[in-house]
């Protein structure tokens, strides 16, 4: 089996962490907000060792709030939530490197979107050094629109097609599965596709699969801004807006494993909570009135459905 060398993949995800965030820069337009460009590094004192860049793009035209992380690091044991699959790696030594973001706009009528792309290397005691993938994209909007649906499903479908024709449909109910707020019995979004502890393809094959999701992102993503950011709006879509997005923040806080990883593994807190948006509500049972686009958001997009084949 073909090991995958960290400098390229390293490589690979400051390039395309680099593509990303220019390419938001663009569509902000020249008089639009900027990336700040945020590099760290720890300390031989600390209990991760590593860099990364985080960058982050406030109060914009077109985005609210975009943050987009690379991080590598390096710790002396996986913490538990990298375990829960894996109980044989339990206190082995792991090096884990990725690119993470979450988009939240400023228009009620573009949706927030997550991806994330990573490598995880571990070498327990006396044994190989295992290597598994993770990562995906999904898409949360607040207005829904069957088009936008389809045409982001589609990419994703699209980008997993070259590494065998299973792999959507099976990562797009992993990442229904996932995105599920168990506490409320409602999905996070209407999904997209989702894998961790990915290692049946073995390394090389993983790590272009990985690419494959990478390079798909903005052409699943952008097309869909540019639909939508024009639509007026107006401060009741904003309120909409806010309540939803209390949810995406509820989601992150209390299931997201990539949350709970980073803040166990002593990660950069700053860095791990960039996909907070800077507003969020919380209203105490809401109902909005059948047949309103807000009561259709529940009953029509968030909800478990075959996107393509609708």
């Amino acid at each position: 089996m073909t090991a995958v060398d960290s400098a390229s993949v390293r490589a690979y995800l400051l390039g395309l962490q680099e593509r990303i965030t220019s390419a938001l820069e663009q569509a902000e337009g020249p008089q639009g907000a900027r990336f700040v460009r945020d590099a760290w590094a720890k300390g031989p004192e600390e209990r991760l060792q590593g860099d990364g860049v985080t960058r982050i793009l406030e109060r914009g035209r077109v985005w609210e709030r975009a943050g987009c992380g690379f991080s590598h690091v390096r710790g002396a044991q996986l913490p538990p939530s990298a375990t829960q699959h894996r109980p044989e790696l339990a206190g082995a030594p792991f090096e884990a490197m990725g690119v993470s973001l979450v988009f939240h706009p400023v228009n009620p009528y573009v949706p927030t979107v997550h991806m994330n792309v990573r490598m995880i290397r571990a070498q327990a005691a006396g044994q190989e050094a295992v290597c598994w993938f993770g990562g995906g994209m999904d898409l949360t909007p607040v207005y829904g629109f069957d088009e936008d649906a389809v045409h982001f499903h589609g990419a994703c479908r699209n980008a997993l097609a070259p590494f065998g024709a299973d792999l959507y449909p099976r990562f797009k109910t992993w990442c229904d599965e996932y995105f599920y707020l168990k506490h409320r019995q409602e999905q996070r979004g209407i999904g997209g596709i989702f894998f961790d502890d990915f290692a049946e393809l073995g390394q090389e094959q993983g790590f272009a699969m990985l690419q494959s999701v990478g390079d798909a992102f903005l052409g699943a993503y952008l097309p869909i801004v540019e639909k939508r950011q024009a639509m007026p709006y107006g401060e009741p879509q904003v309120d909409f807006q806010r309540y939803r997005r209390g949810r995406y923040v509820e989601f992150n806080l209390v299931w997201d494993r990539g949350t709970h990883f980073g803040l166990q593994s002593g990660g950069r807190t700053e860095s791990i909570l960039l996909s907070m948006p800077l507003h969020a509500d919380w209203s105490y049972q809401r109902q909005d009135p059948p047949g309103s686009p807000e009561a259709e958001l529940l009953t029509k997009y968030l909800v478990r459905r075959d996107w393509i084949n609708a």
